[in-house]
């Protein structure tokens, strides 16, 4: 692929992974972000150290305050903000933007109220005119192996093939490998549901339990993700893919993940507000486990252990005592996804 000029929009941990696989690949590489401290850093001193610690940037990459600036004569804007901001921060690109780009999300996450995936909040709020197609980048991968240069494999989903295969070229070589995938709303519903199950796992953890129970919140939490994807408008099959099951095990069995470690703190006693307080970063299956609490009643569909996590986070449940009532729900066979994938 020709060399393309490409504008990351979050300058956080994966934000800042996947500018450097970019420029690894020789693209141009522009990273917005509104804290001017941070902006410095990464201009001066090549580093983005309250993200990733280990981390020496390329001197070619750089980062802007101006957002009308980062973005001036991109082929391409990759959005890489928390979902509460989601919206925000695309009204700020959609009044400043010039120029037709194929527009690109790598976050999880639903937005609060309107229940919304986040390639939705970007096509109500920019102009067909100055998008060429949006495509989500989803899947199993921690930024910090990213930056490393480990072996990572995701995907890339849109409705669009070729804006897909565009982003598929502009990502991949010989240490990141990106699949395509036509069930937007599959894997975006993945990618976000699957951090309120890691929330659990790492609740699990920090409460002392083994292996057992982590194959079973994996392996029950992926039931109920489907179930609700499905009833979105989902493909079963791709929560077997990269971005359902694949992304899911990476995030549930990981401490890299901020959503595990967050649930392994509540397992061990601490107050979700302290946990929020301290991370310093937004732990995206807490506001998603409202939405999806939300939606699985809207849906009439079954989600005990979203419903359980949003008891402990929302109503002060004690951890405990939502596993045991878990356990002691009604027995039933294990044939749903049978009748999921003949749906």
């Amino acid at each position: 692929m020709e060399k393309q000029k490409v504008a990351i929009l979050g300058p956080g941990s994966w934000g800042t992974a996947l500018a450097q696989t970019l420029n690894d690949n020789g693209h141009e590489v522009r990273i917005w972000g509104n804290v001017s401290e941070q902006i410095e850093e990464i201009n001066t001193k090549h580093t983005n150290k309250g993200y990733l610690p280990k981390l020496v940037l390329d001197e070619k990459i750089r980062a802007y305050h101006d957002l009308s600036e980062a973005i001036d004569g991109v082929d391409a804007a990759l959005f890489v903000v928390p979902t509460k901001v989601m919206r925000i921060v695309a009204k700020q690109y959609a009044e400043v933007v010039k120029n037709s780009s194929v527009v690109i999300h790598a976050s999880k996450g639903l937005e609060q109220e309107t229940h919304q995936c986040i390639s939705q909040i970007l096509k109500d709020e920019i102009p067909d005119s100055f998008r060429k197609g949006i495509v989500v980048l989803s899947g199993p991968s921690h930024a910090e192996e990213v930056a490393i240069r480990d072996i990572t494999t995701i995907t890339a989903a849109s409705s669009n093939e070729i804006a897909a295969n565009y982003v598929r070229d502009l990502f991949t070589n010989h240490y990141f490998r990106i699949y395509t995938n036509h069930d937007v709303t599959g894997v975006e519903t993945a990618g976000a549901l699957k951090n309120i199950i890691a929330l659990g796992a790492g609740a699990l953890h920090g409460l002392g339990y083994g292996d057992n129970a982590k194959a079973a919140i994996i392996t029950r939490g992926l039931a109920e993700i489907t179930r609700l994807g499905v009833a979105m408008g989902a493909e079963p099959l791709t929560y077997m893919g990269l971005s359902g099951v694949g992304d899911l095990i990476v995030t549930a069995t990981s401490p890299h993940s901020r959503n595990w470690r967050a649930g392994d703190r509540l397992g061990h006693g601490e107050k979700l507000s302290d946990i929020e307080k301290s991370m310093g970063m937004v732990i995206e299956g807490v506001c998603t486990t409202i939405a999806a609490y939300e939606l699985s009643r809207n849906l009439n569909v079954e989600m005990p252990i979203t419903e359980a996590i949003y008891e402990v986070l929302y109503n002060q449940a004690d951890v405990k005592e939502v596993i045991k009532k878990i356990m002691l729900r009604d027995t039933r066979p294990e044939n749903e996804y049978k009748s999921l994938l003949n749906m």
